[in-house]
C-alpha cells in the first residue's frame, strides 16, 4: 500500500519512441495539447524514463511522470480516455501525434502501478480477454472488471482473484 500511496500522483507513459536529444517536458505538454487537457511547466514535477523489467525487449522505456495532484493525474488520464472514444478522432493517441516521424507507436497512458500490480493487471487483461471479460480497467490503483455493461464491478486483488472471474 505505500508503494500505491507513493505512486498516486505519477501516470506512465508507453510506447514513444527513444531519441538521444528528446525533450520529454515537451513531448509531455504537447500530449496534453493533442488530448485538451492542457499541462504546464509547473504541472511537471518530475519526468523521466526508467529501466525495462525485460532487458530483451525491442519497445521503448516508459517515462513516469510525476504530478502535482491525484487531481491533476485523474483529468489527464479521462481526458486520454474521452480521445481515444472519441468518434471524432480517426485514430488512438500515437507517436506521429506527439510529433516523432517513423513508424507510427500506439502511446498508453495509465497510472503507475508497482511492479507486482502491473503483472497482476497484465494477466487480468489476459484472462479477461480469454474469457470474453468487456472491460478491465484501473482506478485509484485498483484493479477492476465487469463482465458487460449491467454487471456489477469486481476488484482483483491478487492472482487467486482470477480463478473467480
Amino acid at each position: 500500500m505505500i508503494e500505491l500511496h507513493s505512486r498516486e500522483t505519477n501516470v506512465e507513459v508507453n510506447g514513444v519512441p527513444e531519441n538521444k536529444s528528446e525533450n520529454i517536458n515537451i513531448m509531455i505538454k504537447q500530449l496534453g495539447e493533442v488530448v485538451s487537457c492542457p499541462i504546464s511547466d509547473s504541472d511537471i514535477l518530475s519526468c523521466s524514463r526508467v529501466r525495462k523489467l525485460d532487458d530483451k525487449s525491442d519497445r521503448p522505456r516508459a517515462i513516469i511522470v510525476k504530478l502535482p495532484s491525484s487531481k491533476t493525474r485523474d483529468e489527464l488520464l479521462a481526458a486520454v480516455t474521452k480521445y481515444n472514444k472519441g468518434k471524432q478522432n480517426s485514430e488512438k493517441l500515437n507517436s506521429e501525434l506527439l510529433g516523432y516521424g517513423g513508424k507510427k507507436n500506439a502511446v498508453f497512458v495509465s497510472e503507475h502501478l508497482p511492479p507486482f500490480y502491473k503483472a497482476l493487471h497484465a494477466e487480468t487483461r489476459k484472462v479477461a480477454r480469454d474469457i470474453g471479460i468487456k472491460y478491465v480497467w484501473i482506478r485509484n490503483g485498483r484493479i477492476l472488471t465487469r463482465k458487460d455493461d449491467t454487471a456489477p464491478a469486481k476488484q482483483i486483488k491478487c492472482y487467486e482473484s482470477l480463478k473467480h472471474l
